[in-house]
């Protein structure tokens, strides 16, 4: 059976990067809730009904790829607990969740030098949103993605070892 990662965490901090990377890896599906949101044009005003219909999409998409054994890695901010909750319960799969942390002022540097950057008050509002509570295991995300990667994977190492006891 297949388990499932979320990388969550504030605008640029680092999260379609190492969810890409990581997905990669481990040979994974990609799955961005982000990119849910834009192409089935659920964002309205960012309330957690928009994001639970994104969760869905996301498990329509997940489910069979996990039942077939291949991991699932996930992207988002998450700003809701319960929306962490209602993809970790409506997947039932063994899972992982990583809350990539940095400071506020290197998210807005970091989102400065994309293509379509979203400014220093968007970087602002959604780090007010996606920090307001601790889930799962928190990863310093300030150094390079390498060291952000290396520690997210000795946790999988770990959690792999914990349940094969």
């Amino acid at each position: 059976m297949g388990h499932f990662i979320v990388i969550r965490g504030p605008l640029g901090v680092g999260k379609t990067t190492v969810a890409e990377r990581l997905a990669k890896e481990l040979g994974a599906e990609y799955i961005s809730i982000d990119r849910i949101l834009d192409e089935h044009g659920l964002w309205e005003s960012g309330r957690l009904s928009e994001f639970l219909r994104a969760n869905a999409f996301a498990v329509e998409r997940a489910r069979g790829i996990l039942d077939e054994g291949t991991p699932v890695v996930v992207d988002g901010n998450f700003y809701w607990k319960s929306q962490i909750e209602d993809l970790v319960r409506t997947l039932d799969h063994r899972h992982f969740v990583f809350t990539l942390k940095a400071p506020l002022r290197l998210c807005i540097e970091r989102d400065r030098g994309r293509d379509l950057p979203h400014g220093s008050e968007g970087a602002r509002a959604v780090y007010a949103k996606s920090t307001r509570f601790e889930y799962g295991i928190g990863v310093d995300a300030t150094g390079p993605i390498e060291s952000t990667l290396c520690e997210i994977r000795s946790h999988l190492v770990r959690g792999r070892a914990e349940n094969d006891r």
